[in-house]
């Protein structure tokens, strides 16, 4: 969220603050579900709409979230398993494919 807030313009600014408040703050702030919770369904509502820039931030802020919500390599791994029968198996090739190329940037792979 800084980061798309720090990269704000004349010509995207005012979307840039439709997001901030509505996805982040409204939404992301609710609190009917736990961070963690709502992380899984974001990779996975990421990877079934093919969204894979989305997916990769938020693989990214998965892993660098505060403990109590972070995800481990074991979390995202069963996200991407089960998109494979909910989503399909080309989505989540693709998904163990960008997912493990940023754990392993990140030291967290082999």
């Amino acid at each position: 969220m800084d980061q798309s807030v720090a990269n704000a313009n004349a010509f995207n600014a005012e979307f840039q603050d439709l997001i901030t408040r509505h996805a982040w703050r409204d939404i992301w702030g609710r609190p009917g579900l736990d961070d963690k919770t709502r992380r899984f369904m974001v990779l996975s509502t990421t990877i079934a709409l093919g969204a894979w820039e989305e997916f990769e931030m938020h693989v990214q802020a998965a892993i660098e979230a505060q403990p109590e919500s972070r995800l481990t390599t074991e979390d995202i791994k069963e996200v991407i398993m089960q998109s494979a029968i909910y989503c399909g198996v080309p989505k989540a090739n693709h998904a163990f494919k960008l997912a493990g190329a940023l754990l392993k940037t990140r030291g967290l792979l082999s």
